[in-house]
């Protein structure tokens, strides 16, 4: 049978650069970056569960860590902001000579 699955935002704030990059390797392999620290995971309950014991292992009490679940309706309405053609400059409308 099938596990259900959902949407998942990740972010955390890791002291230690070391650290940082084997936390942001080992997302990497479960989903996608929204930003540098933050990612966008689609997992079971098993999965999350996993994911968070590997980060366990990485991480330290002076780090942080936010796993904030998305409805399905929320995932629609995530905007992400800067990206191409996102904030254009206005063309000018009139000349000065």
């Amino acid at each position: 049978m099938a596990q259900l699955k959902h949407e998942y935002l990740i972010c955390y704030d890791i002291r230690c650069p070391k650290r940082w990059r084997r936390a942001f390797r080992l997302l990497k392999g479960y989903g996608g970056t929204v930003q540098l620290s933050i990612f966008r995971v689609n997992l079971s309950q098993r999965d999350r569960e996993k994911l968070r014991w590997e980060l366990a292992k990485i991480l330290t009490p002076e780090d942080d860590l936010l796993l904030v679940g998305l409805c399905h309706r929320c995932c629609e309405r995530v905007p992400q902001y800067n990206s191409e053609g996102v904030w254009e400059e206005p063309q000018a409308s009139f000349r000065v000579i």
